[in-house]
């Protein structure tokens, strides 16, 4: 199952970063890019159903290691 996820930053320059974090994150395969005139984020993601699934609450600590919001 596909899952969808979005966050906004302050900056283009911090989305930008963001982003990039996002080509080499070794917690799961992503596809992110950018969105809302370059301030968000867009990520898709491959629900593991294996078990509980981890993704969203990684990416919420590295967006806030960025100062993103869940949009």
């Amino acid at each position: 199952m596909e899952s969808q996820v979005s966050y906004r930053f302050d900056s283009q320059q911090t989305a930008n970063r963001f982003l990039n974090k996002l080509k080499h994150w070794s917690v799961a395969k992503v596809t992110a890019s950018l969105c809302q005139g370059g301030y968000g984020v867009k990520i898709r993601y491959e629900v593991d159903t294996s078990g509980f699934d981890y993704t969203l609450a990684e990416l919420d600590d590295l967006a806030m290691q960025h100062e993103g919001e869940e949009i």
